[in-house]
C-alpha cells in the first residue's frame, strides 16, 4: 500500500490515497500507522477519497471530487482538521490530481476551499476557507480548564471541531499536555475537544500551545488557531460581521506561524506551509498489526 507523509507547522500525517474507495481502515490500523516507534510516525491520517464513492460525503459533494478522510491519531473520526486540509490539497496537486489555483474538499464539516500560492503553486502557502466560527454561549466564557491547582475562563468555539479557548499569562502554565486538561462542565463537549491555552505576543499577534482530541499536544492546530483568533478578536471588541471590517491575527504555534483573517460574511481563512516530506510502501503485515 503507498502512502506519502506530510505536515503543516509541524502538524503532521499519514497521506493514504484511496482514490476508489476499497480500504477499511479501521481504528487499530490508523493507530498502528500513526505511532511513531512501530508505524510511521503521525497526528493523523487523510485518506484521500473521490467523494462519490464515499457514503459520508453523499448530499455534501455538490460537483466537488474529493472528500477528505481524516482521523486522529488515536483512530478516532475527526471532522475536520485545519493543517491537515492544506497538507491534502497539496497531496492533490502533488499528484497531478488537481492543476486549477484552487480546489474544493468535502470534509464531515461541510465543503472547504483551499487556494495555491500564485507566485509558487508547488511549494508556497496554501489558504484554505475554515467556515465561520460558532460561539454557542456569545463572547462570554462559559467554561473551565484546569492544569493542576490552576483554572482559566475558557471560551467555547466551534470551527466544525469544538474548542475551549484559554487566555493564560504563560505558556508553561499548560503543563506537559500529555494528558487531556480538565474541562468544566464536561458536559460542554459531549465528545470531548480540543483545547487552546494562548498567550498575546503583540497587536492582533497571538501564540498558543494546543492539546489535541485524540492525539495530544501537537506541533499545530489549524481548527484551533482560527478559533483562538476568533476568541481573541471577541476579547479585544472586534467583530467583522458586527463592524464591517475584516480583521487578521497572526498566531505562532510550536511548529510555525499561520495566519488567520476574519471577513465581513464571518467566514474564516487560514493561511500556512503545506509539505510534503516523502513518499513510500507500507510493509505486507503492517495494518494486521504482525510484527
Amino acid at each position: 500500500m503507498p502512502f506519502l507523509k506530510g505536515h503543516g507547522t509541524e502538524n503532521d500525517f499519514v497521506i493514504i490515497p484511496d482514490h476508489d474507495g476499497r480500504l477499511d481502515l479501521t481504528a487499530a490500523d490508523v493507530a498502528r500507522l500513526c505511532d511513531r516507534r512501530a508505524g510511521v510516525g503521525a497526528d493523523g491520517v487523510l485518506r484521500v477519497v473521490r467523494a462519490a464513492v464515499h457514503p459520508e460525503a453523499a448530499g455534501r459533494a455538490e460537483g466537488a471530487e474529493w472528500f477528505m478522510d481524516y482521523r486522529n491519531a488515536d483512530g478516532g473520526v475527526a471532522e475536520m482538521c485545519g493543517n491537515g486540509l492544506r497538507v491534502f490539497a497539496r497531496y492533490l496537486r502533488h499528484a497531478g490530481l488537481v492543476d486549477a489555483a484552487e480546489v474544493t474538499v468535502v470534509t464531515r464539516a461541510g465543503q472547504r476551499r483551499a487556494r495555491f500560492d500564485a507566485r509558487d503553486p508547488e511549494r508556497g502557502p496554501v489558504t484554505v476557507t475554515m467556515g465561520t466560527a460558532r460561539l454557542p454561549d456569545g463572547a462570554a466564557p462559559s467554561v473551565t480548564v484546569a492544569v493542576g491547582a490552576r483554572d482559566w475562563p475558557a471560551h467555547h468555539v466551534d470551527m466544525g471541531n469544538p474548542h475551549a479557548v484559554a487566555f493564560v499569562d504563560d505558556l508553561a502554565h499548560a503543563g506537559g499536555l500529555r494528558e487531556a486538561p480538565l474541562v468544566r462542565p464536561a458536559s460542554a463537549y459531549p465528545h470531548g475537544t480540543n483545547v487552546e491555552f494562548v498567550v498575546d505576543r503583540g497587536e492582533r499577534h497571538v501564540a498558543l500551545r494546543v492539546h489535541e482530541r485524540g492525539s495530544g499536544e501537537t506541533r499545530s492546530c489549524g481548527t484551533g488557531a482560527c478559533a483562538v483568533m476568533v476568541a481573541a478578536a471577541r476579547r479585544d471588541g472586534r467583530d467583522p460581521v458586527v463592524d464591517g471590517r475584516p480583521v487578521a491575527y497572526t498566531v505562532d504555534v510550536p511548529g510555525g506561524r499561520l495566519e488567520i483573517e476574519e471577513g465581513v460574511d464571518g467566514t474564516v481563512s487560514m493561511t500556512g506551509p503545506a509539505v510534503i516530506v516523502a513518499e513510500g510502501t507500507l510493509a505486507p503485515g503492517l495494518l494486521a498489526g504482525e510484527d
